[in-house]
């Protein structure tokens, strides 16, 4: 019998520890508990098995982001924050200190299970990957740290919005396969593909390229394969 993942819910208020406690159970998940940063980055040290933390980001004591920050010196497990504060400025300092999603105070708990379920399964096929690979991946001249989902060329750091990096490690971390406008999207957006879905990835595609290729015209990086979409060799 496959092992229940486990999830670390991390928030200072008990009321919402308990609602997501019954979320996560319902869906056969095991949860552990953290009222604060701090014990947050000790239970994350003390238990390597952790599939996702879902944190919130302001806390007494400090941030659910500068606790992400620590967790990312030592973990690449995903880290999901929960808070009101959706401000594009906060997403981005989020994203900037390790997080890889963020749910907007208040949701609804399809939102909260279609993002937890999302982040496992991506974490576990990608924890499937021998441990020294995961954290450095280099393609060419590009270069990914995933603890700190840094992308270097040549070098020099090179600034990604968290589509475009999510884009980027998913098809490094799948190289040799290409995937369709369709996989991609429901993949990285995590929403049912529709036709005008399309658009959005290929402007993605086009706009990594133009950040992480040396001629975004002739790709060498991310190449289209006619008829099946994109792919990373």
């Amino acid at each position: 019998m496959e092992d229940k993942k486990k999830v670390l819910i991390v928030d200072d208020e008990a009321d919402i520890r308990q609602l997501l406690n019954i979320y996560l159970r319902k869906n056969g998940y095991d949860v552990l508990e953290a009222a604060n940063g701090m014990q947050a980055i000790d239970i994350v040290k003390e238990n390597s098995d952790i599939d996702l933390v879902v944190m919130d980001i302001m806390m007494p004591g400090i941030s659910g982001i500068d606790a992400c920050k620590a967790i990312r010196e030592f973990s690449a497990v995903p880290v999901m924050f929960l808070t009101a504060k959706t401000q594009e400025p906060v997403q981005e300092q989020a994203y900037g200190f390790g997080g890889d999603d963020f749910l907007g105070k208040p949701f609804t708990q399809e939102e909260f299970n279609r993002k937890v379920n999302a982040l496992i399964r991506r974490y576990n096929v990608y924890r499937g990957k021998e441990e020294t690979n995961m954290q450095n991946i280099s393609v060419g001249n590009i270069s990914i740290d995933t603890y700190k989902r840094i992308v270097t060329k040549n070098g020099e750091t090179i600034k990604l919005t968290d589509k475009e990096y999510a884009l980027l490690a998913f098809l490094v971390e799948n190289r040799g396969k290409s995937w369709s406008l369709e996989a991609l999207y429901e993949n990285i957006w995590q929403e049912k593909y529709l036709p005008s879905s399309s658009n959005t990835v290929m402007v993605h595609v086009l706009r990594l390229r133009q950040k992480i290729e040396d001629n975004p015209a002739q790709p060498d990086i991310i190449r289209t394969i006619y008829g099946k979409g994109y792919q990373v060799d």
